[in-house]
C-alpha cells in the first residue's frame, strides 16, 4: 500500500488486540471470565465418568439436576457481567450465593474449584467500579481558549452553570440544598 491510499495500514489483529483492549476497559472482564468458567465444573462433575487404569469412577448423584442449573446460572451471570454491566452488583452476589448452595448440592462445589472460582469472580464483580472519563488537557492559565493556526476553537455545547437553576444534588447536610 502507498501512504496516499485510504486503505487500513495496520495489521487486522493490531486492530483487534486494540478494540478488544478497549471493550474489556468498560465492563468487568475479569470477574465475568472466573465466574463463567466457574459454572463448568460444577455442571460436569456430576455426569462425569472418571477412567483410573480398569476402575471407572462415576459421581452420578441425586444432585446432579441441581448442579446442572447452578452450572448454567453461573455461565449465565458471567455472559450478564460482560454485556450488562450495569447490573454487575446483582450479578456478583447472586454468583457468590450460587457458589454458596454449590457446596452442598454439586460435590463440594465442584471438589472446591468450581466454588473458588465462583467466589472469586462475585467478588470481583462487586468490587469494579467503571473509571472515570478521561480528562481534557488544560489549556492557559487565565481560561481563555487558545486561538492559532495549531489551537483552533471547536464549536459544542457550553456546560455554563445557570444561576437561577434548582440543584437537585444531595449535599452533605442530608439532601437539604441551601438556596431552596
Amino acid at each position: 500500500m502507498s501512504a496516499e491510499s485510504p486503505g487500513q495500514n495496520e495489521h487486522y489483529l493490531r486492530v483487534f488486540r486494540r478494540r478488544f483492549r478497549a471493550w474489556r476497559g468498560v465492563r468487568p472482564f475479569w470477574a465475568g471470565l472466573f465466574t463463567a468458567l466457574s459454572g463448568l465444573p460444577i455442571a460436569y462433575f456430576p455426569y462425569a465418568e472418571l477412567q483410573l487404569g480398569h476402575v471407572t469412577l462415576a459421581m452420578a448423584t441425586t444432585a446432579g439436576a441441581g448442579s446442572l442449573i447452578i452450572g448454567v446460572l453461573l455461565f449465565t451471570l458471567g455472559m450478564t457481567m460482560w454485556f450488562h454491566h450495569i447490573v454487575r452488583v446483582f450479578a456478583g452476589v447472586a454468583t457468590i450465593l450460587l457458589a454458596l448452595v454449590s457446596i452442598p448440592v454439586s460435590n463440594l462445589g465442584g471438589f472446591v474449584v468450581g466454588f473458588l472460582l465462583a467466589l472469586f469472580g462475585g467478588a470481583l464483580s462487586i468490587a469494579w467500579a467503571p473509571g472515570a472519563p478521561a480528562a481534557e488537557p488544560a489549556g492557559p492559565a487565565d481560561g481563555t481558549p487558545e486561538q492559532g493556526p495549531e489551537h483552533e476553537s471547536v464549536p459544542g455545547p457550553r456546560m455554563e452553570k445557570d444561576p437561577n437553576a434548582f440543584d437537585w444534588t444531595v449535599d452533605a447536610n442530608g439532601g437539604r440544598n441551601s438556596a431552596g
